[in-house]
């Protein structure tokens, strides 16, 4: 193992802002797969380039390479290595019983409600005249319903992660360099994924792939964050290109905004190319995340406020939230759709799912607690 590397791994003390930011981005990507919602207007996406599935594929990259570097470090790559395999198995299980529940329900919905415009709404057109073969393209990803794309494309990223974990653990700038590439050769070459019959994933794994190990890339190497903050003008500039995103942004829902800026200036970061993860993309989320990271120290007071603990809860037990996220934001989009289009009903699917998700958060949160022997478990205050 790299000696720097060894040395930033046994330097690492939990930072509550990872989970802060992990929460953030499921309880974001819930509100995004319930479209038309006043919530959707606080979303990342609509104040530039980057949305939450930017922030959530970066960070679970840092994270599980924290958790199983250090792994390694302490029990060896082959146990970590196994570890990634057990998660990409919960993963893939997950994504099969959603996928089961998910296409079960529309079905159902659209059958008895007349409204057959649904199943095409939600991408699994055939469910009703072919289940079997439906369920079967499901098992073997050549299926992605709509609001099940982010999870899908964490199936192949975690799945391949152990390789990128070895190189991270020896040649962190050149495993780094190798995955700008891969992503520079699949933009250049058209690599993806295919769905039946002739259809593309929505999140290129080639490309979003760069994402997650340029996460690990800031995990084992720590020290190049912690020099840029130093930098004013580096600041300055990274203000300069948010502001920049917000107004092209801006300019894609206000024409009088639009008015402000050249057509030609709009056409070269509209639309926003998500499915091959645009450079414009990644350089506004890592000046996001740059500038945040400054502003928001790993001991920023902020971070113990009783009122964030919901959301840095659901962080740490993101891929129960984020699954049962997927599912609430179906049954909430139903229920929308078959409502009166009330402001304050908006509001309430929404809090109703975040104090669901929070509850899922809490309750695993606690059992795992449970699990541990006594003696381990955090004592509490005043006992």
């Amino acid at each position: 193992m790299n000696p720097a590397v060894r040395a930033n791994l046994a330097a690492y003390r939990h930072d509550a802002r990872l989970y802060l930011a992990l929460g953030i981005a499921t309880w974001s990507i819930f509100v995004v797969h319930i479209p038309d919602t006043v919530a959707n207007l606080l979303t990342l996406r609509n104040f530039g380039f980057s949305g939450p599935a930017d922030l959530f594929v970066f960070v679970v990259g840092y994270g599980i390479t924290i958790i199983h570097g250090r792994m390694a470090l302490e029990r060896g790559y082959l146990v970590a290595a196994t570890r990634i395999f057990r998660r990409v198995w919960r993963l893939y299980a997950a994504y099969v019983v959603l996928f089961v529940i998910y296409v079960d329900t529309i079905a159902s919905v659209a059958s008895q409600s007349m409204a057959p415009e649904i199943i095409h709404e939600y991408n699994i057109s055939g469910i009703i005249e072919h289940p079997l073969r439906i369920l079967i393209r499901g098992l073997v990803l050549q299926e992605e319903p709509l609001s099940l794309d982010l999870l899908q494309l964490m199936i192949p990223l975690m799945a391949f992660f152990p390789l990128a974990l070895w190189g991270l653990l020896r040649r962190p700038h050149l495993t780094l360099l190798a995955s700008v590439a891969v992503y520079f050769a699949a933009r250049h070459f058209g690599w993806n994924l295919r769905l039946y019959p002739d259809g593309f994933w929505t999140f290129n794994p080639f490309c979003w792939q760069m994402l997650m190990v340029l996460g690990g890339w800031f995990a084992v190497t720590g020290a190049p964050s912690r020099t840029l903050h130093g930098i004013s003008w580096l600041q300055a500039l990274a203000g300069a290109y948010l502001l920049f995103a917000l107004l092209v942004t801006l300019a894609q829902h206000f024409s009088a905004v639009a008015a402000w800026l050249p057509d030609s200036l709009l056409a070269s970061f509209t639309p926003n190319d998500r499915e091959n993860l645009a450079p414009s993309r990644v350089a506004h989320f890592l000046a996001l995340a740059f500038l945040a990271t400054r502003l928001v120290p790993a001991d920023h007071p902020a971070l113990a406020w009783k009122s964030l603990q919901a959301v840095i809860t659901s962080g740490e037990e993101w891929l129960a939230v984020f699954c049962v996220g997927v599912f609430l934001s179906l049954a909430g989009h139903l229920i929308l759709v078959n409502s009166p289009n009330l402001v304050l009903l908006q509001v309430a699917v929404t809090l109703a799912g975040f104090a669901a998700m929070t509850t899922v958060a809490y309750y695993i949160s606690w059992s795992r607690r449970q699990d541990q022997p006594a003696t381990a478990r955090p004592r509490v205050q005043g006992a």
